[in-house]
């Protein structure tokens, strides 16, 4: 049988899902409609880390393209944080001409780290 102590904190999740949720300008209402979840257990699974079911885990991490890799397989380099999936899906909302200018600035980057 497991400890009590065993449990995951989801605290760091719940953190990453509220900045992921204010970032795209929703509130806690629209996101509790969308999936179907009252506004208080999302402030609850934010502020205090309540664990989530596997289908709200799975909603939140979807609708708010937030990386669980991170809070789960923190050592993987094979994972994807957050912040690369957001901005992965911004590109997909750009123009050829627009990821010329991406590209460009992202070689200027990888240059000066040389």
């Amino acid at each position: 049988m497991r400890k009590k102590e065993d449990k995951y904190d989801f605290r760091a999740f719940g953190l990453a899902i509220k900045e992921a949720r204010m970032k795209q300008g929703m509130t806690r209402e629209q996101v509790g409609a969308i999936i179907e979840i009252d506004p208080r257990y999302l402030t609850n699974i934010e502020n205090k880390g309540q664990h989530p079911s596997l289908q709200v885990l799975y909603d939140l991490v979807h609708l708010l393209n937030v990386s669980v890799d991170e809070f789960f397989l923190p050592a993987s380099d094979l994972a994807k944080s957050t912040r690369r999936r957001q901005v992965e899906k911004q590109l997909d909302n750009l123009s050829d001409i627009d990821l010329i200018i991406i590209e460009s600035v992202t070689n200027g980057i990888l240059k000066t780290k040389k």
